[in-house]
């Protein structure tokens, strides 16, 4: 079920009304119920798998307490190897099974070995597989480490691994922050149904008339690359950009708000990314629930900065090796989270020398103009690791690059090129513009302002001005596909 559909918006409210009605010691039933048909609408095979990788952590963390109580470190660390190893088999068997085989029978026919391996048969994606997995994988190593206390009713575990509106792309919630809410249901509010339905309407706008127009300009070009010159492979790459971004940003609203309305409040997953002055602050910004997951259970207990700055370094790098391959099944993916540590670790091997250059030329870090410099690089190289995240295959990848460097004229950069590649001009017209509110919000949110405060503390005309705004731009300029196929979120095969 899409966050974009007819069925998510008869399924919502029904869930909604229902949840305020019943007594308040049944409503984590009730949610576990909607949540469980929630991801059972893409197929009840999904669900069932989820049902599994719930049982194993929860049966761990029953097993870690025990463990302690009876003064066993030992077999405490056992239960958390366990609870990793098999979901992360399960992870591993359902999306990097033919990966693998693939990769082996490439070996075997580089070896000259005529026999290969078979792939396995009828192996389907799952559905947010890696963002479940890894929420619950943080319950297994939270209840170790004695950060939150072990949970001894399965429903309520089972919710919070399932809490629908997060379920499919996040955020990757803790247990200290969601499970906590989901036990104690809050009583409907006009505050929460305001700033959560303005939430979901600044999603769905991000989404189907940003990312969805976007996604018209950048997917001919990168099914058909050489079809296209350089610059049109330029200029496509940076409407990716932002098609990911809104994409899954939208998502993510829509899940806050979702949430919210529910009483629930969900960690903040984006901050205005494409004002970062640096990689590093970009990932500090970007998929925040997946980076901070990353720090917390892989890049800390590998020793982080602990060990020196070479182990520092193979540290970051091991993390976005696993943070590439995270998102999917292809070395398209793997090179692009070893680029992306790449330029990190560069950065902070050059933060001597760009210190001693600022001295040098007494340049003012603080001006607007150096500002600006840094973050307009830092987006250029954002987007020349795109390229890789969104190309089917590294040969295309690279034949992108070349037609970049080898059939690019500059003057063609900065004329109407863009216009050649959009179905019509309106589509191009419609995303430009939702690009730059997008910007203009980003960018008074990045100055410490709270935009969705100002909004909801405006007068009734201003207030309702900028509602009826979200929702006729949603009407008519979304791109909902047709009654057969609704537009997916990027970040569901994921």
């Amino acid at each position: 079920m899409l966050f974009n559909s007819l069925d998510y918006l008869l399924f919502y409210p029904v869930v909604l009304l229902f949840y305020f009605l019943i007594p308040r010691r049944f409503r984590y039933i009730w949610l576990l119920a909607a949540s469980y048909y929630f991801y059972g609408c893409w197929s009840v095979k999904y669900a069932l798998l989820m049902l599994i990788s719930t049982l194993i952590t929860f049966v761990s963390g029953l097993l870690i307490q025990r463990s302690r109580d009876k003064q066993r470190p030992g077999l405490a660390k056992l239960c958390v190897a366990g609870s990793f190893i098999i979901n992360l088999a399960i992870l591993g068997f359902f999306k990097y099974s033919n990966f693998l085989i693939e990769n082996l029978n490439a070996l075997l026919i580089f070896l000259g070995q005529g026999k290969q391996v078979g792939a396995v048969p009828g192996l389907i994606p799952v559905v947010g597989i890696s963002f479940y997995t890894f929420q619950a994988l943080s319950y297994t190593m939270d209840v170790y480490r004695q950060d939150v206390p072990t949970e001894k009713n399965v429903f309520q575990y089972a919710l919070f691994v399932s809490f629908f509106p997060q379920l499919v792309a996040g955020p990757i919630e803790r247990t200290g922050n969601l499970l906590s809410q989901l036990k104690e249901p809050q009583k409907f509010t006009v505050e929460n149904a305001r700033g959560g339905l303005l939430l979901i309407a600044w999603g769905l706008f991000i989404k189907v008339v940003l990312a969805d127009n976007l996604a018209r300009i950048v997917n001919p070009v990168y099914a058909n690359y050489t079809a296209y010159s350089g610059v049109e492979i330029i200029l496509a790459t940076f409407a990716f950009a932002f098609q990911v971004y809104g994409d899954f940003a939208g998502y993510s609203y829509i899940a806050r708000g979702s949430a919210e309305i529910l009483g629930v409040s969900l960690m903040e997953n984006f901050r205005c990314p494409y004002l970062a002055v640096s990689v590093a602050d970009f990932w500090r910004r970007w998929h925040i629930s997946l980076t901070t997951w990353f720090k917390d259970y892989l890049y800390v207990p590998l020793g982080g900065n602990r060990k020196g700055t070479l182990r520092k370094y193979v540290n970051t790098m091991i993390v976005f090796i696993v943070s590439g391959f995270w998102h999917g099944a292809n070395w398209t993916f793997v090179l692009w989270g070893m680029m992306n540590g790449g330029l990190i670790i560069l950065g902070e091997a050059a933060r001597t020398l760009r210190r001693k250059a600022v001295a040098a030329f007494h340049i003012n870090t603080e001006s607007f103009s150096y500002t600006l410099c840094r973050r307009m690089l830092t987006f250029l190289l954002i987007n020349f690791t795109w390229i890789f995240f969104r190309a089917k295959t590294l040969a295309d990848a690279w034949g992108m690059l070349q037609k970049i460097f080898l059939d690019t004229r500059l003057p063609k950069l900065f004329s109407l090129s863009i216009f050649n590649i959009a179905i019509n001009a309106q589509v191009t017209v419609v995303a430009l513009t939702s690009m730059m509110i997008l910007l203009f919000v980003d960018a008074r949110k990045n100055r410490g302002h709270q935009v969705r405060q100002w909004v909801l503390e405006q007068g009734a005309p201003v207030r309702y001005g900028i509602y009826l705004g979200l929702m006729f731009a949603i009407i008519l300029f979304g791109a909902f596909g047709n009654a057969q196929i609704q537009t997916q979120f990027i970040y569901f095969q994921f």
